[in-house]
């Protein structure tokens, strides 16, 4: 254990973020999510777990430590409702309200068609999946600076 860090932020987890650079992106999803097939693509190789974690907490965790990106105009993207583009889940607004919270100020957040967004989910640098039961729990963080 380490002061000030939250637990769920596992040895192999802030490993991760270390190794991300300005423009990494950094994938988390919920239990739904094809996670385990995708992160073999990601340039990390494997999937990271934080069993026992809803993504408020995780994300609320994680961007304690992950600075989004200033240079881009999204720096965070969702998936979209499949079938209905403009749809809401109560996820959309709980991780609005936790990234605006941890950059303080509204952050754009650009929602991705599905298979978009498994695309870009294969080009990021790692996926962190949570146990959130979902529906549609998938985001992706771009790194900033300190």
């Amino acid at each position: 254990m380490l002061k000030g860090i939250d637990p769920i932020i596992n040895a192999e987890l802030i490993h991760a973020l270390m190794l991300m650079g300005h423009g990494d992106q950094l994938v988390l999803c919920d239990i739904n999510h094809p996670a385990q097939t995708i992160a073999h693509q990601t340039t990390y190789g494997h999937l990271i777990d934080v069993s026992g974690c809803g993504l408020e907490h995780a994300a609320q965790a994680i961007l304690k430590l992950f600075p989004l990106d200033t240079f881009v105009e999204s720096p965070v993207k969702r998936m979209q409702v499949v079938g209905d583009p403009d749809g809401q889940v109560p996820i959309f607004a709980v991780m609005q309200s936790v990234v605006d919270n941890a950059e303080g100020r509204p952050v754009r957040i650009e929602a991705l068609e599905r298979f978009a967004f498994y695309d870009e989910a294969k080009a990021s640098f790692a996926i962190v999946r949570t146990s959130d039961p979902g529906p549609y729990g998938c985001f992706i963080f771009s790194k900033g600076v300190v």
